[in-house]
């Protein structure tokens, strides 16, 4: 297996990126939900520095995989599937992009707003706290998480299509 991608399989550490943004959104989006309905107190705390980390985790690699994927080319799609399809996958992946962006950095401006510290593991940040600007990007927060889940749904009901339908295993190529 090789490191970088090639014109027809993903590399190692285009796998890997994909993988472990998948694994901590899979751990990431329950636990949020899980906070909406906790009461204030230690386990609240608890589970939100946890949520806050594992945000700030994947703002991060997120990052990190833009500027690798830059670098470094995706492989192509088949010839075979339609211009339509190409288009839907490309906009899905830019929009799933988009929309991780969007809810780290709603989750951390909902926090900042509250006038709490943001500890960005390089720095700290704070900002005079301000509710109605806090409560507007929680409400981004919580728009951009359902779209998140209907984008994955997208992702993964693609993947089957290929593999039902059109006979490509689309997921061999990043496992």
């Amino acid at each position: 297996m090789k490191l970088k991608n090639t014109l027809t399989e993903y590399g190692l550490i285009s796998k890997i990126f994909h993988w472990l943004t998948a694994a901590l959104l899979i751990i990431q989006i329950p636990l949020g939900f899980y906070l909406v309905d906790l009461d204030f107190g230690e386990k609240r705390i608890t589970t939100e520095s946890i949520h806050v980390v594992l945000g700030i985790s994947i703002f991060y690699i997120v990052l990190i995989r833009l500027v690798y994927k830059i670098l470094n080319p995706t492989p192509a799609l088949r010839n075979s599937i339609f211009p339509g399809q190409k288009l839907i996958a490309k906009l899905n992946h830019i929009f799933l992009y988009i929309t991780v962006l969007s809810i780290t950095i709603s989750g951390a401006l909902k926090k900042l707003f509250n006038g709490e510290v943001l500890d960005l593991f390089f720095f700290n940040l704070e900002v005079k706290e301000n509710f109605d600007l806090a409560d507007f990007f929680y409400d981004i927060h919580i728009f951009a998480n359902y779209f998140l889940l209907a984008l994955i749904s997208l992702h993964i009901f693609a993947v089957l299509v290929h593999k039902v339908l059109f006979k490509e295993n689309l997921l061999k190529k990043i496992l």
